[in-house]
């Protein structure tokens, strides 16, 4: 029981409102080389990712273009099974 009040106290005391952020110490110079670095690296994973969508899209083209003959007749009559 003596546990469980101890803990109450700890968790009810206010926060100490004088304490130091990271974007305090570190200073406005610091902080907005980290937001431009940051979106630096955002928009190199956006483009990376759309390079890697363009792969994927030029292999699909290429493993179509390259089927063979018994590939293209099974994928024929599977389409007009449904019919």
């Amino acid at each position: 029981m003596a546990k469980k009040r101890n803990q109450q106290r700890l968790e009810s005391k206010p926060k100490d409102d004088g304490a130091l952020r990271l974007a305090d110490a570190l200073g406005e110079d610091v902080l907005s080389k980290l937001k431009e670095a940051k979106q630096a690296l955002s928009q190199a994973e956006a483009k990376a990712e759309e390079a890697r969508m363009e792969q994927v899209i030029k292999e699909k083209k290429e493993r179509e273009a390259n089927k063979s003959f018994a590939e293209l007749l099974d994928e024929y009559d599977r389409k007009t099974s449904k019919y």
